[in-house]
């Protein structure tokens, strides 16, 4: 049984959360506004986790093991410096996902990587918010200095990574059995 998450604030905090989230970058695309995931996020995102929606990054997940991949996603911003923003969509601010950065243990390399609720699926939106990402990568972590692990049974995400201009590394994952590198380089920025 999962055990809802309980996604109020200490109003005493907001001023604290309020000026940690002013440090990190907001980022606008035509459809998009890519920001600071906050705890209102969770609902629209745990599904993501717990479902079959995350048969290619280890779930479905219980909430509890969900909910620390989240959290996860959330402090690489303050133990590296980079990190993830939830993708909402600008004409209604639904949440569609998250997209940034992380290098979770065992990772060699920093990861640009992706996750889309159902409903945001098919529509192009992870690849906008990838591609808006991209510039930071380069900016935060430095050119072809990151990757995107993808399973090589995710051929939606293969083909993601290909239209941002990743290449294929010969070199597979240390640790993860199935799962491709694709290298980001500077050249193929967009």
């Amino acid at each position: 049984m999962t055990v809802p998450v309980n996604i109020s604030v200490e109003p005493a905090a907001r001023p604290l959360i309020d000026a940690l989230a002013s440090a990190i970058p907001v980022i606008e695309t035509e459809r998009l506004i890519l920001l600071l995931p906050r705890l209102a996020d969770w609902p629209a995102l745990e599904p993501i986790w717990t479902t079959g929606r995350g048969r290619f990054i280890g779930g479905p997940m219980t909430g509890q093991d969900a909910w620390l991949d989240f959290s996860q996603c959330v402090s690489s911003w303050l133990l590296r410096g980079f990190g993830w923003l939830t993708v909402t969509r600008k004409s209604d601010r639904a949440v569609l996902g998250l997209v940034g950065y992380a290098q979770e243990y065992g990772d060699p390399e920093p990861e640009l990587g992706w996750l889309l609720t159902e409903a945001a699926e098919g529509q192009g939106y992870a690849t906008e918010a990838a591609r808006a990402m991209l510039p930071l990568g380069h900016d935060l972590i430095g050119p072809g200095r990151f990757v995107s692990y993808v399973d090589s049974a995710n051929r939606r995400s293969r083909r993601l990574a290909e239209r941002l201009g990743a290449i294929l590394d010969d070199k597979p994952h240390p640790l993860a059995t199935g799962c491709l590198v694709y290298r980001h380089h500077r050249e193929h920025r967009q």
